[in-house]
Parts: structure tokens; C-alpha cells; sequence
């Protein structure tokens, strides 16, 4: 009776938690508009960088970034540039010397961690016409190439009874396609393309696909309850429905597990930074929750300007608060440089501006401080990866690299070298460096007039705009006193589309909207600009304030 009781309770809880939700929703129709990419044909064990490239590829489609970007027809990004260079495998991982051999096998699986790791360093994502080669090695890297950055990579899970499932579909809403996974059997899926693998069930995940759209409504043998998520797979159109199938929300691993069950690549950027400076090669491996307070010591490569960082946070709901200092002497961080604290509400990768940036000269320490309210930290180190799909006992050893100097922890009221922690495995020692990087852009960013395209001398995305930013949107800004202002029109690849004004303006509020024609009157689609907003045209040195 107290069982029947309790799974009343919980699908009431669901029910409630689910009002104001669609009962279906479907990102191939979002009111007339498609948000998913066409599906793809996979060569080898690369379900994984599938899953992972056409959650990238739907967030550039449902933000407008990609044709903003000035790219034509549909997101198409390179699964297979991160499969040969993930840094994972027996193809490259600069952590070992010499570079090559060990860790995974090329076409042989991996997971979101994996790619996770391969975007928050800068290797990708690129374009399917840069660098789609299953066979040779595609070249790693290139002038040529057209770079994606991924700002925030976040992990949900529905729920062991669902009690999260209303998360996902506001993200799957907000931010396109998700990359989920699943453990494919013919025991569990029937002739209408509809899976379901019972929780009693002990078999692991080994297939990776993409979430996008759902249906309260479906019902599926043998699932305890109704509703389905609606899946992209990467076996060709031929198969399932058109390349797609339902699975249950009740799945054993879809929408659930840990670390494949449901995971968001979101703003999705065209990569503006010139440099990340990173210890952490191998990204998100193992975390420390008793460390609250760690921080990384870099050197600057040539002159730069430092404008924002990146790390992991292990819980959802986390309050961090992130420090630049300039030097660390006898045991202390001296010389604060830039603060920047909030809130992280959803655990995963994350990428923050400074409020203001950070002159870095070449050769000279900086140090990136990082506070985490729960959790701990996640650290990168030497690492047996669990999650390898497709090949479930093949659980590869990948090496990890660290040196002295390179990351610190506070414990008991001192700063100490993470490179002497002992690990209950000593294999791991002297590999651990904290997941804490910064992204900087070189001086040389700075506008040029004699060129064709100028570049803004900082890119700044307003994230409290209308998104997308279109031609209707109304521009507001304060000018704290009468100066020449210059407000500017940027597509997301830094060519100027318009100069909106460039005069002498009296302080105070000021509003205007853009007609949508470039400087040479021709008229440009709508989408998501970058605004940039100067003061003194000079010098720069009056801030104008965007207001919403």
C-alpha cells in the first residue's frame, strides 16, 4: 500500500511540476521554424561526437549565431576533427611524451567529458568542410579553419522518479538540442522505434543520440508510466522514423545517467579569444569536495588583455567568486587586479566575463583565484575514462601531466602545491592541476581604420538583450557626459556592418534602432549582432552604459 501511496505522490509531483510545459514539444517545429540539424551517417564508434556536435549545431541554429556569423545553410560541424583530436588517444595527448600512443583508440568510443575537455582548451568545434576526415587524421589546426567556443556545458538529470524532468525540457526550449545517451538492444526497442530499457536492467550505456522534443502522451511497453523523449540518431535517414525514435522517460540511462544522461552545449560562439591559458588538458576528471578555494598560476605569452575565465563547478547552485592577482609572494596572493562573483545554477562547465579586463605582458605570472561554495573542485588528472560507448570492456588508462607551481589549494589557512597531494592511488600523483582557465585576447585586437573590417577593440555580447537582437530592437544607452560617442554594428566574425552614430552627444539617456541596411545600404537578415558602444572615439575612455 505505502508503495502504491508513494508512486501516487510522485507522478502528482511530476504533473504539477510540468505545468505551463507543452505536453509536446518538438524542435523541428517551433512555431514553423526547424532547430535541428539534418541527420547524419556515422562511421566507426563515433556516436559520441554526433550527440555532441548536433547539440552544438542546434544551439547555433536557435540562436541565429550561425548565419549571423555570416556561415550559409545549416550548422555542419566536423565530428570527426574532435574524434582524432580530443587529446584522449593513441592519435594525440600532448600530456604524454612523445605525444602519440595510449588512452583510447581513434573510432573506438568516448563520452561528454571527452568533448567537453576538447572545447573548453580551443581545439574545436570547426566546421564539417574544414576538417570532416574519418580516414587519414584530419590537420589539427588551421588559419583556415572557422573555430567555435562553447561558453557553458551543463549536466542534468531528470530524476530517478522524474522529479527534474520539467529542467530539461526548459533547457531543450531555451537552448536547442541536447546530447543524451542510451543502451541500445534489440531487447529493448520494438518495431516502432520506441526504447525502453527497465531500470532492474544492468547493462551500460553504449550509444550515444540527441534529445529533441518530447511527448507526455506516448506510451511504451513495458514503461511504468507515459511520455517519451524524442531522439535524433546518426544512422542515416533510412533508419527509425526518418533517423529519428522515442525513448522513455522511465529509460534506465536516458535523461538520467550521470554523466551522458543529458547535456546542453550552449552559446555557442564564434571563438573571439586569441589565447586560453590552461593547465587542465584533459578538462573535468575527478573532483576534490573538501577543496573550497584553489587558484592557477600562468605566464603571458606576448601582451594581452585577460576578459574572461573559465571552470567547473561539481554541484548545481554554486556561488563563486573569481580573482585576478598579479603576484603570489611568501605564501600570498598580492595585488588585485579584477573581481567578478555570482551564482552557478546548474553544475557543468561555465564561462565568465570580468567586468573589466586585465593587461597581461609576455613572460610575467598572473594567478586566476576561484572560490566555490559547495561541491569542491573538479580537477583534471591521470584517469582511468569509464564511459567509453560502443566498447564497455575497454577501459583505457589516459595519462595526465602536471608540474610544480602550476595549482594551489588552501588548507589550513595556507596555500599549498596541488602537485604534492596524495591521491589514495599513487599512479595519480603528481598529474592533478585544478580546471581553471583564462581566456585572453591580443592587444593587436584593437580597431584599425585602414582596414576593410574594423574590429571592435573588445567584443561584448548583451546578454540582457532581446535574443535574438534583431532589427526591431530599440538600443538604449547612457552617456555619462557630453563626449563624441560611437555605437557600432558587428556581425559575431568582428566585420562592421554599420556605424550607427559617431558625433558629439550631451550626457543622459539615449535610444535609438537600427534599419537593418550595412554601410552599403544593402539590408542585413536579422540575427545576433555584438553592439559595440564607444565613448571620446579617441581614446575609449569615457564607458557607455547599455541600458535594457
Amino acid at each position: 500500500m505505502k508503495k502504491h501511496f508513494f508512486a501516487l505522490i510522485v507522478l502528482i509531483t511530476i504533473q504539477f511540476l510540468q505545468a505551463g510545459l507543452p505536453k509536446k514539444f518538438d524542435l523541428r517545429d517551433v512555431n514553423g521554424k526547424n532547430f535541428v540539424t539534418s541527420v547524419r551517417t556515422q562511421q566507426g564508434g563515433t556516436c559520441w561526437t554526433h550527440g555532441t556536435m548536433a547539440a552544438i549545431e542546434g544551439n547555433l541554429m536557435i540562436t541565429g549565431v550561425w548565419s549571423a556569423a555570416g556561415e550559409q545553410g545549416e550548422p555542419n560541424l566536423a565530428e570527426y576533427h574532435l574524434d582524432w583530436w580530443n587529446g584522449f588517444n593513441s592519435n594525440s595527448n600532448k600530456d604524454r611524451t612523445p605525444s602519440d600512443g595510449g588512452g583510447l583508440v581513434v573510432h573506438m568510443g568516448g563520452d561528454y567529458r571527452v568533448s567537453s575537455a576538447y572545447l573548453s582548451r580551443g581545439d574545436g568545434a570547426v566546421r564539417d568542410v574544414d576538417a570532416q576526415q574519418y580516414k587519414p587524421a584530419p590537420q589539427q589546426r588551421s588559419t583556415e579553419y572557422h573555430y567555435y567556443y562553447v561558453r557553458d556545458i551543463e549536466w542534468y538529470s531528470a530524476g530517478e522518479n522524474l522529479e527534474h524532468i520539467e529542467i530539461i525540457k526548459k533547457k531543450l526550449m531555451e537552448h536547442g538540442v541536447m546530447g543524451t545517451c542510451m543502451c541500445y538492444n534489440s531487447l529493448f526497442i520494438n518495431r516502432q522505434y520506441e526504447h525502453y530499457q527497465p531500470e532492474y536492467n544492468n547493462a551500460d550505456p553504449n550509444h550515444s543520440i540527441a534529445i529533441v522534443g518530447w511527448d507526455d502522451d506516448v506510451e511504451i511497453d513495458g514503461a511504468p508510466g507515459k511520455g517519451a523523449w524524442l531522439c535524433k540518431n546518426s544512422w542515416g535517414a533510412y533508419w527509425g522514423l526518418n533517423g529519428y525514435f522515442w525513448i522513455s522517460y522511465y529509460d534506465k540511462h536516458c535523461g538520467k545517467h550521470p554523466e551522458m544522461g543529458a547535456v546542453s552545449f550552449y552559446n555557442v560562439e564564434p571563438m573571439r579569444y586569441d589565447t586560453i591559458y590552461y593547465h587542465d588538458y584533459h578538462g573535468w576528471r575527478d573532483t576534490r569536495p573538501e577543496i573550497k578555494e584553489a587558484f592557477n598560476c600562468f605566464v603571458g605569452n606576448e601582451n594581452q588583455k585577460l576578459e574572461s575565465v573559465s571552470f567547473y563547478t561539481a554541484k548545481d547552485s554554486i556561488e563563486y567568486i573569481v580573482i585576478i592577482y598579479d603576484r603570489f609572494k611568501n605564501g600570498q596572493l598580492l595585488d588585485e587586479c579584477s573581481v567578478k562573483s555570482g551564482t552557478i545554477y546548474h553544475k557543468g562547465f561555465h564561462t565568465i566575463d570580468l567586468d573589466s579586463s586585465v593587461a597581461l605582458a609576455e613572460d610575467d605570472s598572473f594567478y586566476i583565484y576561484l572560490y566555490l561554495s559547495d561541491g569542491g573542485h573538479p580537477i583534471d588528472r591521470t584517469s582511468i575514462v569509464p564511459v567509453l560507448l560502443g566498447a564497455k570492456s575497454y577501459y583505457p588508462l589516459v595519462v595526465s601531466k602536471a608540474d610544480p607551481g602550476e595549482s594551489y589549494y588552501m588548507s589550513d589557512g595556507e596555500w599549498k602545491d596541488l602537485y604534492n597531494y596524495s591521491f589514495s592511488d599513487p599512479s595519480w600523483n603528481h598529474s592533478a592541476n585544478f580546471c581553471i582557465k583564462g581566456l585572453a585576447v591580443n592587444e593587436s585586437g584593437a580597431e584599425d581604420s585602414s582596414s576593410g573590417n574594423e574590429s571592435p577593440t573588445s567584443f561584448q555580447l548583451f546578454p540582457n538583450y532581446p535574443n535574438p537582437f534583431n532589427l526591431t530592437t530599440k538600443i538604449r544607452y547612457y552617456l555619462p557626459q557630453k563626449t563624441r560617442a560611437v555605437v557600432r554594428i558587428y556581425n559575431l566574425r568582428g566585420e562592421k556592418i554599420k556605424t550607427l552614430i559617431n558625433q558629439i552627444q550631451s550626457s543622459g539617456m539615449k535610444e535609438l534602432t537600427w534599419d537593418g541596411t550595412d554601410e552599403g545600404g544593402m539590408v542585413v537578415g536579422s540575427g545576433i549582432y555584438l553592439c559595440v558602444l564607444l565613448a571620446d572615439g579617441e581614446t575609449s575612455s569615457i564607458k557607455i552604459t547599455l541600458i535594457k
